[in-house]
């Protein structure tokens, strides 16, 4: 298992965030913040499809307002997503926000700053500092240019800020839409931090080329143990960031609440319709959260081989098909029976996992 760097620990409201092997997920609502009903509606489709923690928008004072029915109603932590009016910050932070996402230096006078600091040590709620490449200052990057150097450079400026005054409750990000720009900047900062990291590549993209960027940007990071919390910022419905997320973290062995479902690219030797299975064995497992990895082959030749990491398999052939249990044969079946006998199965392992975690 890829363990994580060794970083303080930060509460967020119930959920830890660094100081263990933990890689929390994270998305954003894409509703209007004061529009309270699409917005808990929002989170909770996020929550079900296993979000863990939520950010909200806060534009304007109707947002803020609508923090605490919001903060109420979740059934997640919320972070409140501010630029520049720190009084949206206080607003938050009494309305029972876990964390603010502010940067110190752009909040106006230092009178503001120790305002908000106060505050959030008052009600324990840590600080995200979200460092952006597309939002450096002009003075930084005339001084470093458009580089992972000036992303970091500009992180120092803000967590110089909130350590002048002893607050060190900090998770930061470094954001950009360049992969290894965002590699390089989290790799700098692990070597002069602590702080838990929050990760993402921002403005990635649509589906397929958000998720290209983010596996590799965050994937990669994750591999060398940078990294305490995700977000897969897509152009899509925010559900479709959390099964990615799931996903990627399942695949790199950060995640095991889910069904996997692994399926062959499918060759000439291919006598079955395969990608109809798996489409059907996808949909028939969509809401089963628990650990299992479901293999479906497009012939015997391999499937012993291939199925033998998984939990359960299938391997089809023109007259029939095997049912595998971790690479050993169970079964032999016509190619009618597979499916509702693969399904049968599957249901049995849930059960068998829900009755052990309820003893």
């Amino acid at each position: 298992m890829i363990h994580r760097t060794k970083t303080r620990a930060i509460m967020v409201k119930n959920i830890q965030i660094g100081g263990n092997n933990k890689v929390v997920i994270q998305s954003m609502t894409t509703t209007k913040t004061h529009d309270v009903n699409a917005t808990i509606n929002q989170i909770n489709q996020l929550y079900y499809e296993g979000c863990e923690i939520v950010r909200v928008a806060v534009l304007g004072i109707n947002d803020a307002n609508a923090l605490q029915e919001i903060v109420k109603k979740s059934p997640i932590p919320v972070v409140a997503d501010i630029h520049f009016n720190y009084k949206f910050a206080l607003i938050a932070a009494d309305a029972g926000c876990a964390k603010i996402r502010i940067n110190p230096g752009n909040i106006g006078i230092e009178e503001n700053t120790i305002a908000v600091i106060k505050k959030c040590q008052e009600k324990k709620i840590p600080i995200r500092i979200g460092i952006n490449s597309g939002s450096l200052s002009k003075k930084m990057v005339e001084k470093y240019g458009w580089t992972a150097k000036c992303m970091v450079e500009s992180l120092k400026e803000h967590i110089d800020i909130l350590e002048k005054y002893d607050f060190k409750d900090i998770i930061y990000s470094l954001k950009s839409t360049d992969p290894l720009m965002t590699i390089e900047a989290y790799i700098m900062a692990s070597e002069l931090w602590d702080y838990p990291a929050h990760l993402g590549i921002t403005e990635a993209g649509s589906l397929i080329n958000g998720v290209i960027k983010s596996s590799f940007g965050i994937g990669h990071l994750l591999f060398l143990g940078i990294g305490n919390t995700i977000r897969i910022s897509l152009s899509e419905e925010s559900v479709e960031e959390i099964k990615v997320a799931k996903r990627l973290l399942n695949s790199m062995g950060l995640y095991d609440n889910m069904v996997e479902v692994i399926a062959c690219p499918t060759c000439g030797r291919l006598e079955f319709e395969l990608n109809k299975i798996v489409k059907k064995i996808e949909k028939f497992v969509k809401n089963l959260h628990f650990p299992l990895k479901i293999a479906i082959l497009g012939c015997v030749v391999n499937g012993p081989g291939e199925s033998a990491h998984a939990d359960i398999g299938i391997a089809g052939g023109k007259n029939g098909g095997i049912i595998f249990k971790k690479g050993e044969i169970f079964k032999t079946l016509s190619q009618e029976q597979l499916l509702p006998e693969l399904k049968k199965i599957i249901l049995q392992y849930y059960n068998d996992w829900k009755n052990s975690n309820l003893s």
